[in-house]
């Protein structure tokens, strides 16, 4: 519904700014008029075009009523603060300045015979109370429309305060030039005649270059102000204490300091994330080598893709492990010129290990290694990928399951099977480098796990499972608590989200269909022969009510230590000297994203609202939310844990999370274009520094 009514909002202030300008157009040439006859004609056209504009502004209150009534604050107070009075207030006196004249006119010249008009007509045609407020209407649509695309997120008044400003006064300027002009008008002995064509043509491009100097100045030095710096560190941003402690001096970091090139102050005790690592010594029970490198690969289909590969397959190797082992990943970079990393998604690693360049570490460039060493605590299914220019490297193939077992032996007969969904850039989309359907011989009475991961960019991947009955036994890697039993269900996941699903091989055959219709999926029956079932209707998975409660360390009603606001929206600006629209984390791109500041031991609670017009699965590094709250709704169900949580437009989520992993923490949307555009910001432990940074005069580019 948001999206819809936020849409609806949209044109409707567009086609008030449309039907305005032309309104405020007409009203403004209503002295030129040099006959009675013509005068009276125009001013019963310039009567419904008052009806007119009068309908596009009902549009517009109407949404932001239907907002009030049906959403909560945060999605309408600027627009009931800002858009109501702008188009509200202007309307009103078109209803009780323009028309009733405009309607005295049209009944005065009723009554006269066509001839000259004389200068009392004149004078009352051109008046600025019967004039201005149509234009004053269009100035406000326009006021309204930038703020539609440059909302005030958090609104301040005090971010409004230019705009609004800007607006008064031209208000005021507009009224006193129809107000001199109508004097004018009055004293001329002879009829007004509009200039020709050309002659307004020229002026108004006069006005428009006039206006384009006036503001170049403003235009350039936005842009030059939204360049990244050559060096960065990632632990700038504003900082955000969430109502917890503020500590002496400030805090952490001096971000004027900072952004002059001075060393920055920190805490009286400070740690570098170097220092956060996982066990350095003992042998390890599992090693793995992972070289990245250039390869063309072959789908199943026949296809041909132009890949980065991890040891030259796409995806890369699967990592299984069993929970509390000592894992030791050597990574290599043959040939990947830009360099490469690996995170390890929704694996809560020591900060030191989690694999983003120009936060734990530097990027691997060609011929170098390094190597990643941590426990296995968590028992579910991950994934890895570079973290270094991300939405690249995992757009062409840096990326693999990492499957944690538990440490107590599973069914001997357990099929445990992954399907990693990828679209591969000229290829289409495949489960790993099968983009056909894959056919598989499961012997009836066997227990499966389908282990679910979607790596792409804006696309919602959909899953359904046809011909049997089934359980989402986990999300993002930690399992549900008395899944209830399924069917008819699709499953949708964002990049980043994973849902292992569970069901027990009936007798006949079983396909998981990926996307829509048969083209692609996995197909099982117990000869691997048959025909791939018909697909019925379905409904979308709800996790909220899903399961069955259980015991938590902490709940919605818990005392919190820290508590944060991440507001997701859109804003026209610039990013990097580039004028383009992007996805923002509390009205700001990275690195003017707040940065919310913690204490180890803290009870962290972050309400995430999103404003925008899309989807943003935010993934918080280092730490798994609990989900406490839906749009206002509390979680009944199971436990829902995530580290990517996928937040609709027009929807809330309040997460809570235990502060017990210190590091530099990146927490940012997976939908790699947005957070290569700025849509990333940090959770930093109060005391923790990193020597690393990001910028075009390093090798680091995390995004």
């Amino acid at each position: 519904m948001y999206g819809i009514v936020v849409s609806i909002e949209l044109a409707a202030v567009l086609l008030l700014l449309i039907l305005s300008w032309i309104a405020g157009g007409k009203a403004s040439k209503l002295v030129f008029h040099g006959s009675i006859d013509r005068l009276r004609i125009r001013s019963r056209k310039l009567l419904w075009w008052a009806a007119y504009v009068s309908a596009a502004v009902c549009a517009v209150v109407s949404c932001v009523a239907l907002l009030a009534v049906r959403m909560e604050p945060i999605f309408w107070i600027d627009r009931a603060a800002l858009h109501i009075p702008l188009v509200g207030v202007p309307v009103l006196f078109v209803w009780f300045s323009s028309v009733p004249k405009l309607m005295n006119l049209y009944k005065d010249t009723k009554k006269e015979a066509d001839g000259p008009v004389n200068g009392t007509l004149r004078s009352r045609a051109s008046q600025a109370s019967l004039v201005a407020p149509f234009q004053l209407l269009a100035l406000g649509a326009l006021t309204t429309f930038y703020f539609v695309l440059v909302p005030p997120v958090p609104f301040e008044w005090l971010n409004v305060a230019i705009p609004v400003s800007l607006f008064a006064i031209l208000c005021f300027a507009l009224w006193t030039l129809h107000r001199r002009r109508s004097e004018r008008a009055g004293r001329s002995d002879t009829a007004l005649k509009l200039r020709s064509w050309p002659v307004r043509a020229l002026r108004n491009v006069g006005v428009l270059v006039i206006a384009s100097a006036v503001a170049a100045p403003f235009f350039i030095s936005a842009m030059n102000a939204s360049r990244l710096p050559e060096e960065l560190d990632m632990g700038t941003g504003v900082a955000d204490y969430g109502g917890g402690v503020i500590p002496a001096g400030g805090g952490h970091l001096d971000h004027t300091a900072h952004a002059a090139g001075k060393p920055a102050a920190t805490s009286a005790s400070t740690v570098s994330v170097t220092q956060l690592t996982g066990p350095r010594t003992g042998k390890p029970d599992r090693q793995y080598t992972l070289t990245a490198e250039k390869k063309t690969v072959r789908l199943s289909s026949g296809k041909e893709v132009d890949a980065w590969t991890y040891n030259g397959q796409i995806p890369g190797p699967e990592l299984r492990m069993k929970e509390g082992e000592l894992v030791e990943v050597t990574l290599i970079n043959k040939d990947i010129e830009d360099g490469v990393t690996i995170h390890w998604h929704g694996l809560d690693v020591p900060n030191a290990e989690d694999g983003v360049a120009g936060a734990t570490q530097n990027a691997v460039m060609p011929g170098e290694t390094y190597t990643y060493r941590f426990l296995a605590e968590q028992v579910g299914t991950f994934w890895y990928h570079s973290h270094q220019h991300s939405k690249e490297a995992v757009q062409k193939g840096l990326f693999g399951a990492l499957i944690v077992e538990p440490r107590q032996p599973q069914a001997k007969d357990l099929k445990d099977i992954t399907v990693l969904t990828h679209m591969w850039r000229g290829a289409g989309f495949a489960i790993g480098s099968s983009d056909t359907v894959e056919r598989m011989t499961v012997a009836a009475g066997t227990p499966v796990r389908l282990r679910l991961i979607n790596t792409d960019d804006w696309v919602r991947q959909t899953y359904t499972l046809i011909g049997t009955e089934y359980q989402v036994a986990a999300i993002d890697g930690t399992d549900l608590n008395k899944p209830g039993t399924l069917r008819y269900t699709r499953l949708g996941l964002l990049t980043g989200g994973r849902y292992d699903v569970t069901f027990t091989m009936p007798d006949g055959p079983v396909f998981l269909s990926v996307g829509e219709g048969k083209k692609l999926g996995l197909f099982m029956s117990p000869d691997g022969s048959g025909d791939l079932p018909s697909s019925p209707p379905t409904v979308p998975f709800e996790p909220q009510h899903y399961g069955s409660p259980a015991p938590t360390p902490f709940d919605a009603d818990s005392r919190f230590d820290r508590e944060f606001t991440m507001i997701l929206d859109n804003k026209l600006g610039f990013y990097n000297g580039v004028f383009s629209s992007y996805d923002t984390i509390n009205g700001a791109v990275f690195p003017n994203t707040p940065m919310f500041v913690v204490r180890e031991g803290d009870l962290v609670k972050t309400t995430i609202v999103n404003r925008g017009s899309v989807d943003h699965p935010m993934h918080l590094h280092g730490h798994h939310m609990l989900v406490l709250s839906r749009s206002g709704e509390r979680v009944s169900g199971s436990p829902w844990w995530s580290d990517t949580l996928d937040v609709a437009p027009g929807e809330t989520y309040e997460v809570a999370f235990r502060a017990d992993n210190p590091g530099i923490w990146m927490d940012h949307c997976h939908n790699l274009q947005h957070a290569a555009a700025g849509m990333t910001m940090h959770l930093m432990y109060e005391g923790v520094t990193t020597p690393f940074t990001v910028g075009s005069a390093t090798s680091n580019h995390p995004e």
